[in-house]
């Protein structure tokens, strides 16, 4: 290599499939800047059919920054097309933060296909600024734009994607609306001016659909039998899979098969996660396709599966105990098992934690119960309220995710994704005076952010918190230990809630750019 040239590396990004000539493009014009500007190309990263929304998504955006970081480089500058490829990232810090680490390890980004000259002068980073926010906005305006249109066309009776329910088929209409052929699996439309609609599929599916419309909703079969049935009798789901009490619900709640297109139930706006959305805003066209079930039958179907548990929504739950609450003056678990109104105690117990847990979500006074719960019930409360304490704190930055059978309830930071375990431990007096606290940490926490509280005497409420990057303890499945020991002193304090976003940054948590 001429010692005139400073070797670079090119980063490369197109958002999808269709941008075919799109890297070409960029590839093109990279290389001509780095001609006329001393640069000679060493190595190549590329994010074909990449977002720039997330970099969790960009693998070769995040190799390249790890070896930034990492150092000992074989190229000493980074040349990207425009500021769009670098990323429309919704938060325009988030670009900058990333183009920070490149040029404080002492390589710098250049912008190719940008009116500034990469100087750096105060002109240009206001400019880079409005660059990055027009990127973001554009992300924005499209996914709307986007949304707008696929609404129209749901609203037109026209299917969006996606595989058709069992029993239907797709059916592929040329541009003037005329059945054009079936659509195969993974077959899609080559025109953008062409429509797809669903059919009734072969008769036999037909037949397996009614059946287990009638067998659900008229004789009253569970779930559970209705899939077992078709299975004894060598009936197939899809693509030859086995029926289940999740499919055959799913099968019971698809309004297709009455006719009725119903889009936009959810939505994951701008790659992030799935929220249900209300059903004044779904896209519904009530006669869009030829009905297989009557209107009346599914109505049916749909009034039973109402009362399935699972579909039952925590804040249902709870209010079904009110009445009974007012009835009786007081919960028990042989009050709660003894309603029609309600379900099993174990589904409170599994939805809830425990019915010290649910007695505190309903705002029911257990005081007495309270008082003789063992230590470790009153643990699980503390512990709760310290979730929540953060929560409501942070309610834009962070949110509890749900206890499952396997693992119990932590903290989320929703910018990253970062879990975080939450602990208190309780406080265990030794024979000698000196307090002490206990901790069992479960271990899929273990190596985990942990924001770790002390309870006081009666381990009744938490009043100290320490914040560690990870628990550094012995591989032990219980943990004694005092304030004085060099392992509690290793943890930032946190002195108040409000707090919780700075020392998270100062233990390496997060960095102030995610703020």
């Amino acid at each position: 290599m001429s010692e005139s040239f400073v070797p670079a590396a090119q980063y490369l990004r197109m958002s999808t499939d269709h941008q075919q000539y799109s890297l070409d493009n960029q590839a093109d014009a990279i290389a001509r800047y780095a001609a006329g500007h001393g640069f000679q190309i060493v190595k190549t990263y590329c994010d074909a059919a990449r977002s720039g929304l997330h970099l969790k998504n960009r693998p070769d955006l995040k190799q390249l920054l790890t070896d930034v970081v990492a150092g000992d480089l074989e190229f000493r500058a980074i040349l990207v097309y425009d500021v769009s490829r670098w990323g429309r990232f919704q938060d325009i810090d988030e670009a900058a933060h990333y183009e920070y680490l490149c040029k404080s390890a002492g390589v710098p980004i250049f912008y190719c296909a940008e009116p500034f000259a990469n100087q750096n002068s105060t002109a240009e980073l206001i400019l880079k600024a409005m660059k990055r926010a027009m990127a973001g906005e554009y992300s924005r305006e499209l996914s709307a734009k986007v949304k707008a249109g696929q609404l129209r066309l749901v609203r037109l009776g026209y299917k969006m994607g996606g595989f058709p329910p069992y029993g239907m088929r797709r059916m592929l209409l040329d541009t003037h609306g005329t059945p054009k052929q079936l659509l195969a699996d993974f077959e899609r439309k080559s025109l953008t001016t062409e429509r797809v609609i669903l059919v009734p599929g072969p008769a036999d599916e037909i037949a397996v659909v009614q059946r287990i419309f009638r067998e659900y909703a008229h004789e009253q079969l569970s779930l559970t039998n209705i899939a077992r049935n078709l299975n004894n009798e060598g009936i197939s789901f899809v693509q030859g899979g086995k029926w289940t009490t999740t499919t055959v619900a799913h099968a019971l709640d698809r309004t297709q098969y009455m006719g009725t297109h119903v889009w936009g139930r959810t939505t994951a706006y701008l790659s992030s996660r799935p929220k249900k959305v209300s059903a004044e805003q779904w896209g519904i066209c009530p006669s869009a396709f030829q009905p297989i079930i009557s209107r009346d039958l599914f109505e049916r179907a749909q009034k039973r599966l109402t009362n399935i548990t699972y579909r039952v929504p925590n804040e249902k739950l709870l209010e079904r105990l009110r009445p009974i609450l007012k009835e009786h003056g007081k919960l028990t678990s042989r009050i709660i098992q003894g309603s029609r109104l309600c379900p099993g105690v174990d589904t409170y117990i599994r939805r809830f934690g425990g019915l010290l847990s649910l007695y505190s979500r309903l705002g029911y006074d257990a005081s007495e119960l309270i008082t003789q719960a063992t230590s470790r019930q009153r643990g699980m409360l503390v512990r709760q309220g310290f979730i929540q304490a953060f929560v409501n704190g942070f309610p834009s930055q962070f949110e509890e995710v749900r206890a499952t059978r396997r693992f119990r309830a932590m903290l989320r930071y929703k910018r990253t994704g970062l879990l975080i375990s939450v602990m208190v431990a309780r406080h265990h007096p030794t024979g000698t005076g000196k307090a002490r606290w206990f901790i069992q940490p479960p271990r899929n926490e273990r190596r985990r952010v942990t924001i770790l509280g002390l309870m006081n005497e009666d381990n009744a409420s938490v009043t100290t918190i320490r914040v560690f990057r990870t628990l550094d303890y012995p591989n032990r499945t219980n943990l004694k230990f005092a304030q004085s020991d060099q392992w509690w002193e290793k943890g930032e304090r946190l002195e108040t809630i409000s707090e919780l976003l700075h020392v998270l940054a100062r233990v390496g948590a997060i960095t102030v750019a995610n703020f």
